[in-house]
């Protein structure tokens, strides 16, 4: 039975592929014409939007926003959990009011179709060189004075194992939130871990299903000004957690 069942989540992530690589496609032409002109990239946002609704449709994944606490006026640094690609492909469409851009590991350009949106539209981190990771910190800084808000996985990067257990997250996010400051929206992604597992996973689980979010009530720069980076890091990662804690209640460990 456990073969069978990952036989069929293994059908479906191939069917969420085919329908990702097909959007990706149709759209592509009215990214590039976006891109001809520096001044029209904001209206990249509204294709990627439109891109995020069209994969809730046609991949059967209908969002439930649990909480949605009121968003503050942006920019601001967004920061969620990741336990699956979901959280990237749904948040255009969760969080549709004011412009994002994607702060995310450069590994992501491998992946050709993905690399030709990521590189032009979002802002890759190279870990792995310190010079190159500083820059991405400078666009990130330019971007927001531009009016994007910035969206992070504080976490870097999918947990391998016990998903959605969190892993503690660096510090990067509220680095630049503070010496921005701006405010910091927390969301929290409960179940897509469920319903599309990481690729790699070959059999890992993969269904159609509803995506529970929580948009969390967010941190202001008055409280985020007493606290430390450190402390600012715990208090996001502890509300974050909340939710998990309250639906997947094994997700709890001893530090929790």
């Amino acid at each position: 039975m456990k073969v069978l069942s990952g036989i069929l989540s293994l059908l479906w992530k191939c069917y969420i592929g085919i329908v990702f690589c097909t959007l990706a496609l149709v759209l592509y032409p009215f990214f590039f014409i976006v891109l001809l002109n520096p001044k029209w990239k904001k209206r990249s946002f509204r294709l990627f939007v439109c891109w995020s609704w069209l994969m809730r449709i046609f991949c059967f994944y209908p969002v439930k926003k649990v909480n949605v606490a009121q968003q503050p006026n942006g920019p601001y640094v967004i920061v969620a959990n990741h336990s699956s690609y979901l959280d990237i492909f749904l948040m255009h469409s969760i969080l549709p009011k004011h412009p994002f851009l994607f702060l995310g590991k450069s590994e992501i350009l491998n992946y050709p179709i993905i690399r030709t949106y990521f590189k032009g539209l979002n802002i890759p981190v190279h870990r792995g060189n310190k010079m190159k990771s500083g820059r991405s910190f400078v666009l990130a800084k330019r971007a927001v004075e531009e009016g994007w808000s910035i969206v992070i996985f504080p976490e870097g990067t999918i947990p391998d194992d016990d998903c959605p257990r969190m892993i503690p997250f660096k510090e990067g996010a509220f680095k630049l939130a503070k010496s921005l400051n701006i405010p910091i929206v927390p969301v929290t992604f409960t179940n897509n871990y469920r319903l599309f597992s990481d690729p790699t996973n070959i059999l890992g689980p993969a269904q159609p299903g509803i995506s529970r979010v929580h948009i969390l009530p967010a941190i202001g720069v008055e409280e985020m000004a007493e606290l430390s980076v450190k402390e600012l890091t715990e208090v996001c990662f502890n509300r974050i957690n909340a939710p998990l804690l309250a639906e997947c209640p094994w997700v709890k460990t001893e530090e929790s």
